[in-house]
């Protein structure tokens, strides 16, 4: 812990976040503990796009699902990243999480990489509209749905019978009827590269990289880490379990994410 204080103490740190740091508002992450536990099949881009039966039973699932991530609140963990940032420590923030938990706790100048729940966008016009209005038209549109969802996937998507979903009503987009997509990058969809190379740029400017709650399994957060430690940028790791990242790491650390965060604000530096 003194190791890691000193690290953010010298200021210009640009957090990457993951799903871990969300699991304790109750949203479950796909490589963790409550992850294997589920056994998530997450839903791929060419699946959503090649199939108006796969969209069906995504918006079904993603129907009752949403209800749930709309609930969730930020944990101490996201409070103490906000505070870090009010403090002036922070250079940014890289959250690969969708869930906009890390906004709600006080956060601002956040780099969504995977987008975000709580907007729509139609992959024919590209207008963009707020989940909220979706939400609205699909209870409208699906009176008396009341599946119950066996489980809940970090992308708001519900686990709910192949029955139950083939009576499920979509809508399209309200400007020009084309089918609507969460704001989202799926599995299989690539990041818009503008965002790519913003984060990193922030990256290699960095003071240090603190990487919370990844297991850094998949490329889009490892390349961050990989860019920080070519550039001689350190990298500290705090999360639940070995990361892919931790041979690049000057400090690693297995341990919650919310109670280590919060002794982080208060530790002092030697």
């Amino acid at each position: 812990m003194r190791r890691l204080a000193g690290l953010v103490a010298g200021g210009d740190v640009v957090v990457l976040s993951g799903a871990g740091l969300s699991t304790e508002s109750g949203i479950p992450d796909y490589r963790g503990e409550t992850g294997r536990r589920r056994r998530a099949e997450p839903m791929t881009y060419q699946t959503f796009t090649g199939s108006e039966a796969a969209r069906r039973r995504y918006w079904a699932r993603s129907h009752l699902g949403w209800r749930h991530v709309a609930r969730a609140r930020p944990n101490a963990g996201h409070r103490a990243v906000a505070e870090l940032q009010r403090r002036g420590l922070l250079a940014g923030i890289i959250t690969q999480n969708v869930d906009g938990l890390q906004q709600a706790a006080g956060a601002d100048r956040v780099i969504e990489l995977h987008g975000a729940l709580d907007r729509v966008v139609c992959l024919s016009c590209g207008r963009r509209s707020p989940r909220a209005r979706l939400d609205a038209r699909l209870r409208a549109a699906n009176p008396g749905f009341e599946a119950r969802a066996d489980a809940i996937n970090p992308d708001g998507d519900a686990v709910l019978s192949d029955e139950a979903a083939a009576a499920f009503r979509v809508v399209d987009c309200e400007r020009c009827g084309g089918p609507l997509k969460p704001d989202v990058v799926f599995f299989g969809e690539n990041v818009p590269p503008a965002r790519v190379r913003d984060c990193y740029a922030l990256t290699e400017g960095a003071g240090a990289l603190l990487v919370l709650g990844s297991s850094l399994t998949v490329l889009s957060g490892y390349r961050f880490v990989r860019h920080a430690a070519r550039h001689g940028v350190p990298v500290a790791i705090v999360n639940r379990g070995a990361t892919r990242g931790d041979e690049h790491a000057l400090v690693t650390l297995d341990a919650p994410l919310g109670a280590t965060l919060t002794a982080l604000l208060d530790e002092p530096v030697r």
